[in-house]
């Protein structure tokens, strides 16, 4: 089962700036549009934890 679009139109970064996330699919991922971070997406529910959440660096 894919997120309900609906959900990603609500879904924000946890942190102060509270920016956009955008959905991988094929990753399972969602990735802030403000710092970057990254954050996995587990049997269909985003994890929004700020101490979960891989940096930019991290990925590559």
């Amino acid at each position: 089962m894919a997120l309900d679009p609906q959900l990603l139109d609500i879904l924000a970064c946890p942190d102060t700036h509270h920016a956009p996330l955008t959905h991988d699919a094929d990753a399972q991922t969602l990735t802030c549009t403000e710092c970057g971070r990254i954050f996995e997406v587990r049997d269909d529910i985003p994890v929004l934890l700020l101490d979960e959440a891989r940096t930019p660096k991290d990925a590559a």
